[in-house]
Protein backbone atom coordinates (compact mmCIF):
# COMPACT_ATOMS: atom_id res chain seq x y z
CA UNK A 1 0.00 0.00 0.00
CA UNK A 2 2.76 2.42 0.95
CA UNK A 3 4.64 1.61 -2.28
CA UNK A 4 1.58 2.38 -4.39
CA UNK A 5 1.11 5.71 -2.64
CA UNK A 6 4.77 6.54 -3.16
CA UNK A 7 4.49 5.72 -6.87
CA UNK A 8 1.35 7.87 -7.15
CA UNK A 9 3.15 10.72 -5.41
CA UNK A 10 6.14 10.42 -7.77
CA UNK A 11 3.85 10.41 -10.83
CA UNK A 12 1.96 13.47 -9.59
CA UNK A 13 5.23 15.27 -8.91
CA UNK A 14 6.52 14.38 -12.38
CA UNK A 15 3.33 15.60 -14.02
CA UNK A 16 3.75 18.84 -12.09
CA UNK A 17 6.43 19.92 -14.56
CA UNK A 18 3.75 19.93 -17.26
CA UNK A 19 1.01 21.58 -15.20
CA UNK A 20 1.35 23.07 -11.71
CA UNK A 21 -2.07 21.72 -10.76
CA UNK A 22 -0.51 18.25 -10.41
CA UNK A 23 1.89 19.65 -7.78
CA UNK A 24 -1.11 20.88 -5.84
CA UNK A 25 -2.62 17.38 -6.05
CA UNK A 26 0.68 15.87 -4.85
CA UNK A 27 0.82 18.36 -1.98
CA UNK A 28 -2.74 17.50 -0.95
CA UNK A 29 -1.87 13.81 -1.02
CA UNK A 30 1.18 14.37 1.20
CA UNK A 31 -0.89 16.51 3.58
CA UNK A 32 -3.61 13.87 3.81
CA UNK A 33 -1.10 11.09 4.44
CA UNK A 34 0.72 13.03 7.15
CA UNK A 35 -2.37 14.49 8.80
CA UNK A 36 -4.55 11.38 8.88
CA UNK A 37 -1.61 9.05 9.49
CA UNK A 38 -0.89 10.80 12.78
CA UNK A 39 -4.40 10.27 14.12
CA UNK A 40 -5.90 13.59 13.08
CA UNK A 41 -9.61 13.94 12.36
CA UNK A 42 -11.07 10.49 11.94
CA UNK A 43 -8.17 8.88 13.79
CA UNK A 44 -8.45 7.04 17.07
CA UNK A 45 -6.90 9.66 19.32
CA UNK A 46 -6.44 7.14 22.10
CA UNK A 47 -2.90 6.11 21.38
CA UNK A 48 -0.86 4.50 18.69
CA UNK A 49 -1.53 0.90 19.67
CA UNK A 50 -4.79 0.09 17.93
CA UNK A 51 -5.23 -3.30 19.61
CA UNK A 52 -5.20 -1.71 23.04
CA UNK A 53 -7.48 1.07 21.82
CA UNK A 54 -9.97 -1.48 20.50
CA UNK A 55 -9.79 -3.39 23.77
CA UNK A 56 -10.39 -0.20 25.77
CA UNK A 57 -13.35 0.75 23.56
CA UNK A 58 -14.83 -2.73 24.03
CA UNK A 59 -14.28 -2.57 27.80
CA UNK A 60 -15.93 0.86 28.02
CA UNK A 61 -18.95 -0.31 26.03
CA UNK A 62 -19.25 -3.42 28.20
CA UNK A 63 -19.08 -1.36 31.39
CA UNK A 64 -21.78 1.03 30.14
CA UNK A 65 -23.97 -1.93 29.18
CA UNK A 66 -23.49 -3.55 32.59
CA UNK A 67 -24.26 -0.33 34.47
CA UNK A 68 -27.37 0.30 32.40
CA UNK A 69 -28.92 -3.14 32.68
CA UNK A 70 -27.70 -4.13 36.14
CA UNK A 71 -30.21 -1.68 37.67
CA UNK A 72 -33.10 -3.18 35.72
CA UNK A 73 -32.12 -6.75 36.55
CA UNK A 74 -31.61 -5.89 40.20
CA UNK A 75 -35.22 -4.67 40.50
CA UNK A 76 -36.54 -7.78 38.78
CA UNK A 77 -34.44 -10.07 40.99
CA UNK A 78 -35.67 -8.31 44.14
CA UNK A 79 -39.31 -8.71 42.99
CA UNK A 80 -38.75 -12.40 42.26
CA UNK A 81 -37.08 -12.92 45.67
CA UNK A 82 -39.99 -11.18 47.37
CA UNK A 83 -42.50 -13.41 45.53
CA UNK A 84 -40.49 -16.53 46.44
CA UNK A 85 -40.46 -15.56 50.11
CA UNK A 86 -44.23 -14.95 50.05
CA UNK A 87 -44.87 -18.34 48.45
CA UNK A 88 -42.74 -20.17 51.05
CA UNK A 89 -44.66 -18.80 54.02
Amino acid sequence: MFVLLFILLAVLFGLGFLNALWWVAAGLLVFALVHYGRGGPGGRGRGSDSDYGEYRDYRDRQNRWDRRYRRQRRGRWMRQDRRDREHHR
